[in-house]
């Protein structure tokens, strides 16, 4: 069985990052959507809340599990018996910064690859930034995360 890890923050989940995740699932037994917990960085879900959201973004997907983490990745996929990690590139520059993570993760652990995946064309401008920064004006974020995200969102933004 070929388990794959999709690790990132989520904050909050979009439907680029949902691509992303059905495209692995149809590729790898299992994938684990494995959201980071970084204390270091200020975040506008929490990290219950981000998974809750992909728990519930992910329902129909029968092999994907939503999981959190803290620490290295590697020491995570360890755990986990987890072999590849999945990485979504909108851009030429995702890829150089991808590299590099790519490269130190393969010097923590040999048999770790990593499966770089391009988005899907029409969410290629799509990030949880962008999102935030669009619903903080009230602006409508329908089209670019599920209906459950945004209703969270704008319950946190007191909208």
């Amino acid at each position: 069985m070929v388990i794959a890890v999709c690790s990132g923050s989520f904050d909050p989940v979009t439907y680029g990052h949902l691509d992303i995740i059905a495209r692995s699932a149809r590729i790898f037994d299992k994938v684990i959507v494995a959201v980071l917990i970084n204390s270091k960085k200020k975040s506008l879900f929490s990290v219950e809340e981000r998974v809750e959201l992909l728990r519930q973004a992910t329902a129909g997907m029968e092999n994907v599990e939503i999981d959190s983490f803290e620490g290295l990745l590697i020491e995570y996929m360890q755990k986990r018996g987890a072999r590849v990690i999945v990485r979504g590139l909108r851009a030429v520059s995702d890829f150089e910064y991808e590299m590099q993570v790519a490269s130190i993760n393969k010097k923590l652990d040999e048999e770790v690859e990593t499966f770089f995946m391009m988005t899907n064309n029409k969410y290629s401008y799509l990030s949880s930034s962008i999102v935030k920064e669009v619903a903080s004006y009230k602006a409508s974020v329908s089209d670019l995360v599920p209906p459950v995200v945004e209703k969270a969102l704008k319950e946190k933004l007191g909208q």
